[in-house]
């Protein structure tokens, strides 16, 4: 089995928007939260504070830790090609706080640009269900 460890912002700014980030390497393109991947021995909120800022150009305080989600996705749902083995996915969710940088679009990354939405907006958008977990752990579901 492969394992993928990966960190994520739940992002509120002082309006009520949270930031996402649109990501396009999935079988249809969707919304997301803001990180991604650890790199070989990187701390978690390093690479937080490293994923968001390459994905929405904002600087960002990492706060406290929500939680961490565990899924296992099955080898024939994976989106990477010629997968055999399946995937477990451990995502370590942060809240976190814009401490500057403005925002612009990732370039030739999995996602393509980003965006604050109201909660409402939110739950209208195309989105993944990491979304809604780190709702549900901020208290925002």
């Amino acid at each position: 089995m492969d394992m993928r460890v990966a960190a994520y912002a739940v992002i509120i700014d002082d309006g009520g928007r949270m930031l996402l980030a649109h990501w396009n390497e999935g079988r249809k393109a969707a919304w997301t939260l803001p990180g991604g991947g650890l790199e070989s021995g990187e701390d978690p909120a390093r690479a937080v504070r490293r994923e968001v800022r390459e994905e929405t150009g904002y600087r960002t305080r990492v706060g406290e830790l929500l939680g961490i989600h565990s899924r296992v996705i099955p080898a024939k749902r994976r989106i990477t090609e010629g997968s055999t083995e399946p995937l477990h996915a451990l995502r370590i969710v942060y809240r976190a706080s814009i401490t500057g940088g403005r925002l612009r679009y990732e370039k030739n990354g999995s996602t393509d640009r980003a965006g604050w939405f109201t909660l409402a907006e939110v739950r209208e958008l195309q989105r993944v269900t990491l979304v809604d977990i780190g709702l549900e752990m901020a208290g925002l579901a």
